[in-house]
């Protein structure tokens, strides 16, 4: 049997996972051989808190539950070390898990946890925060950020908060001045939106088509100085994750790249979730860094 095996779920979305749930999910893993420690976590601090404590443990594979934030979220305290992740795509988009073929439905991806063998990923970093799928500024972060702030305060419904976050973005009709240094050259630029992508996106900006995980490189997507207009349909694209219908981008690849400008502080997204940075904003890629259970493999028992 595997030596140990955690399961993180993300219980704070509101799904509806309980005690109840907690145990259909362990029997799920028995059936495979193995016994699980499940943790249905209330809080983000929680998971890494958790995850940190299994690779101290040496535990041999942590299974994340939910969504690309919550798989972040584990994956995160996961990087560089012996300890194998494993993939419950239980969010709406799960962009990481279909990148790499991992099963959606939930009993197949308990099975696949247990029998699937360790896969080598890269990771992107900024400023020392991980990301599994793409890092962006600009447009996006600033949408997402207005939304929530209005969903907190007000208590307005995603949708009502969406709406007013893009009249907002759309009035002050963003654009920042950045120095990217990339490949020993600088480019200045004034765009709306600039989406850092952890390995290459086919067809321009799909997102969540991705062909490899292994390339060690990172491509930056600089947009192009739009009309209102164009902006508008920035915002709508990035939200339903449609960037490969918006045209007009600078595609430029490397390793490690620099993002600087003169604010003082940028509100920077990592697998959709937002921070404020300090720039510069300091990006590489971590080749190889993360092991991923996934498909096309056989892990053996007792490993």
């Amino acid at each position: 049997m595997l030596n140990s095996i955690v399961v993180i779920i993300n219980a704070s979305a509101g799904l509806g996972y309980c005690g109840g749930w907690s145990a259909a999910l362990a029997e799920k893993f028995r059936r495979h051989g193995v016994e699980p420690e499940i943790l249905l976590a209330k809080s983000g601090e929680e998971m890494i808190n958790r995850a940190r404590q299994a690779v101290a443990d040496k535990v041999t594979v942590v299974v994340a539950g939910g969504g690309d934030g919550t798989i972040n979220c584990v994956a995160s305290q996961l990087v560089g070390s012996d300890t194998h992740l494993g993939v419950l795509a239980l969010g709406t988009l799960n962009h990481f898990a279909k990148d790499l073929n991992i099963p959606l439905d939930l009993d197949e991806a308990v099975a696949h946890a247990v029998t699937g063998k360790p896969l080598r990923v890269d990771v992107g970093e900024v400023n020392g925060r991980i990301f599994l799928n793409n890092s962006s500024l600009g447009i996006y972060p600033d949408l997402v950020r207005d939304r929530e702030q209005q969903q907190k305060k007000l208590g307005r419904s995603k949708w009502h908060a969406f709406g007013r976050a893009l009249f907002v973005v759309l009035r002050r009709f963003p654009f920042m001045r950045v120095r990217l240094t990339i490949n020993g050259e600088e480019h200045l630029r004034r765009t709306p939106f600039v989406f850092i992508g952890n390995n290459e996106y086919l067809q321009g900006l799909t997102i969540g088509e991705r062909e490899r995980l292994d390339s060690g490189k990172l491509v930056m997507y600089v947009a192009q100085k739009p009309t209102r207009l164009a902006l508008f349909r920035y915002a709508i694209h990035a939200l339903f994750n449609r960037l490969s219908e918006a045209r007009d981008f600078d595609v430029l690849t490397a390793a490690e790249l620099e993002i600087d400008t003169r604010h003082r502080h940028l509100r920077v997204a990592t697998d959709g979730e937002v921070t404020e940075m300090k720039p510069p904003l300091k990006y590489r890629s971590r080749a190889g860094a993360l092991s991923v259970i996934a498909p096309g493999r056989t892990i053996t028992r007792g490993s």
